[in-house]
């Protein structure tokens, strides 16, 4: 079982992930939607394709871009296509 906690809140759990360059990439249904907002970031990695980024909000704090997703993977990713990793003091626990 991994798991993802900010600010106090699980806001990401699931059984069922995958580990790529050391991040935990959870699948979409395992986020707790309520504390997730769409970003205008966006990033780009050669191998995985174009990252888009959530900011996680938690009892009126904001983490800006603290999670990430590819939307469209190139196909040497296609493993993690729409799966979420964490950053920014989110703590992943698997």
């Amino acid at each position: 079982m991994a798991k993802a906690t900010w600010n106090g809140a699980i806001i990401a759990e699931s059984d069922k992930y995958e580990l790529v360059e050391g991040n935990v990439y959870f699948p979409p249904s395992a986020l707790k939607k309520e504390f997730f907002k769409e970003s205008p970031t966006h990033t780009k990695c050669p191998w995985k394709g174009t990252a888009s980024y959530f900011t996680v909000e938690v009892a009126g704090q904001q983490n800006p871009d603290a999670a990430w997703y590819y939307p469209q993977t190139m196909p040497s990713a296609k493993h993690i296509e729409g799966y979420v990793a964490f950053w920014k003091g989110v703590k992943v626990e698997k």
